[in-house]
This record gives structure tokens, sequence and C-alpha cells, in this order.
């Protein structure tokens, strides 16, 4: 191995996903010094086996679902989608797994790019052993920030590595649909590409643990989601565990709980992310390998100076649009303690990610979609909130039923009642995730319903559903 003299840069950011990239641009925008550290392809997982990839395999999907609903147009799409083209066109959005344009984009802002395994070496320093052996001494005068994300967690079952199961990096990538895909799990990458194979010629069978999918929302969004996916084929099992796993033959052999045995061709386990930090030598600076990173609101770690942890490695919300956001944060508050400046940490703060905790925004591209931002109801309850759920069917909605025939869906809005600020909001039904910023807005902003009922919804659209709400409110 050989070894570089040490190079010394003002932040130096561990990985290069979407959440490194930002926090990148903020420092470098400030005018600090950056080095970024990739072991992997800069762009990380969101853009070649998470959110790019999976909804490009969705888009097709969901558009079809749409226009199957729409006399005069049903016709023309009847018959299976052309997997070939879906996989060609997802294969377009990762740019066929190759970096290039992202490295330009780090170059673009003078971004100094180290491929290879990074690792913290002690307070402010992080070695990073190249492809070839070599070993270089990165040291950040005021920073160093870790954005290395999660990994798919896999079930502690006998055998299962020789069974080669696919996780949501093998579901996004492959190349051809298996005849037949068992599916483990209820939340948003099990849902999503039970969705996606199911629409491109897999037989799909669901094995849920719990009572229902989706289980961090609202229930009856898991609801009109399994309803859909059993309406497209999908064989959906609830309070179903797998107890072992084999492949006989090259063939899948799942047997549950309660003795059934499933044969599929693949298997797939969305039970869960672990955060990637086992190997990145926090060892070193007194924390535990393979922990979540806990920080404080400004992403610093906490008991340290110089140590932030952002995006899902923190555990606040696994979400990437969340993790690039508090790299935006995190990105101004390390300048600002550089410069010396105010730092500005109350709530709603620029140096502060609020939003982590009160306005959390999510769509699973599912079809229906479902979506969500802040508190369910269940959730504000536990919270000691005095709240009233308001229920509506998008059947009272003009915009739905010119949006297609026979439209499925409903909205939730959550109201505090002392403030009449809105805790939460909750969507599901075809197109929805398009509406929920304007919940989020209403949510972040906090926004009272006395205001709310002076912004008039355009007519007829989906958007609508808002006065609907309001007015159930109001009675």
């Amino acid at each position: 191995m050989t070894e570089t003299e040490s190079i010394a840069y003002d932040v130096v950011v561990l990985g290069a996903g979407p959440v490194g990239e930002n926090v990148a641009d903020r420092t470098r925008a400030a005018g600090l010094t950056t080095a970024v550290v990739e072991s992997e392809l800069v762009g990380g997982e969101c853009s070649y086996w998470a959110c790019m990839p999976s909804k490009a395999l969705l888009r097709p999907v969901i558009a079809q679902a749409d226009a199957l609903r729409l006399p005069g147009l049903a016709q023309a799409v009847q018959g299976p989608l052309d997997t070939a083209a879906v996989l060609a066109r997802r294969n377009y959005f990762t740019s066929d797994w190759k970096d290039d344009g992202q490295v330009a984009w780090l170059d673009g802002i003078s971004a100094d790019l180290y491929r290879g395994h990074g690792r913290l070496a002690g307070p402010r320093t992080v070695t990073v052993t190249g492809p070839d052996g070599t070993l270089t001494t990165l040291t950040a005068r005021h920073a160093v920030a870790v954005s290395t994300g999660t990994r798919a967690q896999l079930p502690d079952l006998p055998g299962l590595a020789e069974v080669k199961p696919w996780t949501s990096r093998e579901a996004t990538s492959a190349q051809q649909a298996p005849g037949r895909l068992i599916v483990v799990g209820g939340g948003v990458v099990a849902t999503e590409m039970a969705t996606a194979w199911q629409a491109l010629g897999s037989r799909v069978t669901l094995l849920v643990r719990g009572k229902g999918l989706l289980n961090r929302m609202e229930p009856f969004a898991g609801e009109f989601v399994a309803d859909a996916l059993k309406e497209a084929g999908v064989d959906v099992r609830t309070g179903t565990s797998v107890r072992s796993v084999t492949r006989e033959n090259g063939t899948v052999v799942a047997v549950t709980d309660s003795g059934d045995r499933i044969e599929a061709d693949e298997i797939l386990f969305a039970t869960g992310r672990v955060p990637h930090t086992d190997d990145i030598g926090l060892d070193t600076v007194g924390l535990e390998p393979g922990s979540w990173l806990l920080v404080d609101d400004t992403l610093l770690v906490e008991g340290t100076d110089w140590l932030y942890a952002v995006g899902d490695v923190n555990h606040r919300a696994l979400l990437t649009h969340q993790g690039k956001y508090q790299a935006r944060i995190a990105g101004a508050a390390i300048a600002a303690r550089v410069a010396g400046t105010p730092l500005l940490d109350a709530p709603w703060g620029a140096h502060v990610a609020t939003a982590d905790h009160h306005a959390v925004p999510q769509v699973v591209f599912t079809e229906p979609e479902a979506a969500a931002v802040g508190l369910s109801l269940a959730e504000a309850e536990e919270a000691g909130h005095r709240v009233r759920a308001v229920d509506v069917e998008f059947s009272s909605v003009a915009g739905a039923g010119l949006y297609a025939d026979g439209y499925k869906g409903r909205a939730r809005m959550v109201v505090d009642l002392e403030t009449e600020i809105l805790h939460g909001v909750t969507f599901v039904g075809p197109g929805v995730g398009e509406l929920i910023h304007s919940a989020t807005i209403a949510v972040a902003g906090e926004v009272p319903i006395s205001r709310l009922w002076h912004a008039v919804p355009s007519y007829p659209t989906l958007s609508e559903v808002w006065l609907r709400l309001l007015e159930a409110y109001r009675g």
C-alpha cells in the first residue's frame, strides 16, 4: 500500500450521494475548500438503485392505469406493457450505471473527488484507500460530514446468502422480469416493487408480517393500495412471516410460519434499512461502528464540534429530499460557524432542520399513489395534541371525475383544535403525489384554517379537495 502526504481542506464529505453532493454544494458556495470521498458511484443510492430507477419503472405502470380509466383512450392502451422498452428507459435514467455526468457536476463546483473507501482516522481526519491500494489522508480544518446513507437489512434466516435474494438494488436494476417474484415486506419498497413487477409481467406474491401495508401512514392509505394490488393480480398475504428460504434447482422456495410453501424465480426482501457506518472508522472518534449517528438540529453529531451526520445515516427521516434539505442546513451551519456569524438556531431558523420534526413529506408511487406530510391522527394524539381528523372522498371533487372514470381516493387533514393549524395531511388516489406540496406548505407554514379558507383552489382540479376538507371541518 502506497501512502501519500496529508492534504488539508476546510470540509471533507464522506459519501457522494445526493446528500453529500448538496453538502459540498453549500460549503463550496460559501467559499470553503471541499473534498468528497466516494467508494461507489457519484450520485449514490438514489440515482442508481432507488428513487430514479424505481420511478422510471413505475411511471409507465401509472400512466397506463390512468389511461385505462378514460373512454376514448382505454382501447388504445390495452395489452401488456413493453417490458424491454420500460427497462431500457430505466437504464437511461440511471445513465447505464455510469457517473460521468455527476462527476462533471462536482468538477463544476470545484469540489475535489477522491474515489475509494473513506474512513475516519481520528478527529478531523479521513483516510481514503483508493482502488489501486493508494492511501490518501485528508484533514479537515473545520468539519467532516458523514453522508454514507444506509443499506438493505436482511433477516437472520439460515442459508439466506446461498439463495442470493434480491434487495432494493437488484429489484430496481434487474434486466428482465422474473416469471414469479416473492416480495417480503409491507413498506414503500415492497409496495412499489410489487406494483412495478406485476405490471411488467411477473406473478407477484407479497408477504406482509403486519396487518396491513404502509403502516407509517394513515391506515386507509395502505388499504387503498392493498385493494389495488389485489385487483392487479398480486397475491397479498398479511399476517405472514417467512420461516425459511431455500433455492432448489434454481427455484426459490419460501416456507411461511403457517407452513405454506411458495415457489418463485426470485425473492425480494424489503424489510428495512441499516446505517452504512460499520466500516467508516467511528471507533477512532469514540463512536460505535454500525450505529446511527445522533445529531442536533444543525446536524452536528452529539458530543462533537466538527463531525456532522447528514441524510439517512442520522435516522431522522430516511428520504432523499429530506436528506438534501438537511444537507442545505448543514452546509449553511458549517459556513456560519467558520465565519463566526450568529447561528440562527431557533425553530425554523436558517441553520436548523426543524422540518424533520414537523413537516416531512413523502410520496409512495404505487397505483394509486399515497402521499402524506406531518403527523398521522394516531401520531398527533400520541404526541398529546387535541386534534380532529377530517376525511373527504375524492369522488366529491369534480376534478377527480374528469381525471379518470371511477376515480377512487381519500383525503384527510389532522387539525389542532386549539390553534386550528394542520398537524398532518394524507392523500391517496391517482395523481395525488403532485398535491402534497400544497399540504407541506400548509403544515410547515402553520397556516391556520381561517387563512386556508382564502386559498381558493382552481376549478376543476384535484386541488379542490382542499375546499371540500375545509367545508367538512367548518360544517
